[in-house]
C-alpha cells in the first residue's frame, strides 16, 4: 500500500483536485483510499438516530451498516488524536492512499496553492512537499510545478512520488 499527500491551507481547492485526481488513477487500474484530516470538530451520525444514541451513552466504537456501505465511528476518548500510521492500519488493502491534511508528517505531498487567496506557500518550511499545483506563477522552491488544471501530469507525478506504507 502506498500513501501520498494533498496539503496546502484551508480553502486552496484541495477537495476539488481530488475530485479529478480520484477518477483519473481509478483509470490507470489503481484501488484509492483516502484519509482526510479536520481540525474541526466532525460528526456524521445524526441526533435521535441509533447509533448516535449509542455513541452518546458510551459506546466506544458503533459500526453503522447500511445498504451500499458501512462507517465506523471511534471516540476519541483520550486527549491525544491517533497516529496517521495507527489510522492507516485500519484501512482495508488499496493500491494508494490519498491523504488530506497531516502537513507535518514526513511523506511525499503535493501543495496545493493559490496566490489569490492571500495565504503565503507552504513550501520548504513543511516535510514532505515535493511539487506544488497553482493557478498562479510560483516563487522558485526548486520544486516542480504543475498547472492546478492538469490531472494527468498531476496523476503520473503522485504514481511516481508516492512511498510505500509498512504496517
Amino acid at each position: 500500500m502506498k500513501i501520498f499527500g494533498i496539503t496546502g491551507h484551508s480553502g486552496m481547492g484541495k477537495t476539488t483536485l481530488l475530485e479529478r485526481l480520484i477518477p483519473e488513477l481509478q483509470l490507470r487500474g489503481l484501488r484509492i483510499s483516502l484519509i482526510k484530516h479536520s481540525h474541526k470538530n466532525i460528526d456524521i451520525d445524526q441526533p435521535g438516530k441509533d447509533s448516535y444514541r449509542m455513541r452518546s451513552v458510551g459506546c466506544q466504537e458503533v459500526l453503522l451498516m447500511g445498504e451500499g456501505r458501512w462507517a465506523l465511528m471511534h471516540e476519541i476518548a483520550e486527549a491525544k488524536e491517533p497516529t496517521l500510521a495507527y489510522l492507516l492500519s485500519r484501512l482495508q488493502r488499496c493500491d494508494l492512499v490519498l491523504i488530506e491534511g497531516f502537513k507535518s508528517e514526513n511523506f511525499s505531498k503535493l501543495e496545493v496553492w493559490r496566490e489569490s487567496l492571500g495565504k503565503p506557500q507552504l513550501g520548504l518550511n513543511w516535510p514532505g512537499i515535493k511539487a506544488i499545483a497553482s493557478d498562479a506563477e510560483v516563487a522558485d522552491l526548486h520544486l516542480p510545478v504543475f498547472e492546478l488544471s492538469d490531472t494527468s501530469k498531476i496523476a503520473d507525478f503522485v504514481i511516481q512520488y508516492a512511498s510505500e506504507f509498512a504496517d
